[in-house]
């Protein structure tokens, strides 16, 4: 999973009961308790998706939300104790895509979450691309500079986390659970053999590397210096 949220949100005890939640379902969680720093927060770790209350001090929630959608297209759920339609109608009007009512219960909270990623994975671009490297889901067809790259299915789908990701260190352990869809629970050479597979036949027409070795953490796919 591994999917970064962000949680804005001033009342500790809910901040840390949505923090442990989230973490134990396998999210990596980034916290802000205001608002000017949740839009700092927001800019550098680019989350997949922002839980933001509405009542915030110094900048309240529905500016927030406005300031966020001048940068950001992650989904975002509001939450707030009012439960008045204006009230919600206002926050969807803002830039909210969901609208969650103080008390929740945790199993609601993660369901709307899962919800909300699942849209957003189904709204991705159909096409992927990252310097003269293209990869098309429709097709599973892959090229580079006009030359059509054979993959299996497992190199297709290795690299099209990679291409999902650009610029984003993937550590070993998230691109097992990604590809293989299992935990990575001690030494494997199985995916230092498709990351070479990968690099062999992207690189086939003598083009510069796009998938770097960050040595001891994983990979990245980015475009060349």
């Amino acid at each position: 999973m591994n999917e970064r949220i962000l949680v804005i949100e001033d009342d500790e005890e809910i901040l840390r009961l949505m923090q442990r939640a989230l973490v134990f379902e396998g999210y990596k969680v980034v916290l802000a308790d205001d608002g000017h720093l949740g839009l700092e927060v927001a800019q550098k770790e680019k989350p997949a998706l922002i839980i933001l209350d509405l009542m915030l001090p110094g900048m309240d929630g529905m500016e927030v939300c406005l300031r966020l959608r001048q940068f950001t297209k992650s989904p975002i759920m509001m939450v707030t104790a009012k439960d008045k339609i204006g009230d919600r109608v206002s926050g969807l009007d803002a830039g909210a895509d969901d609208y969650l009512v103080k008390p929740f219960s945790i199993e609601e909270l993660l369901a709307r979450v899962r919800a909300l990623l699942r849209r957003t994975v189904e709204d991705r671009p159909e096409i992927l691309s990252v310097a003269d490297l293209t990869l098309d889901n429709n097709t599973h067809r892959a090229t580079r500079a006009s030359r059509v790259i054979d993959l299996t299915a497992k190199e297709f789908n290795l690299l099209d986390l990679f291409m999902s990701h650009p610029n984003q260190v993937l550590t070993r352990e998230v691109i097992f659970e990604k590809v293989w869809e299992y935990d990575f629970g001690g030494e494997s050479n199985v995916l230092d053999v498709y990351i070479r597979y990968l690099r062999k036949k992207i690189e086939a027409g003598g083009e510069p590397r796009l998938i770097f070795t960050i040595r001891g953490v994983g990979y990245v796919l980015r475009e060349p210096d």
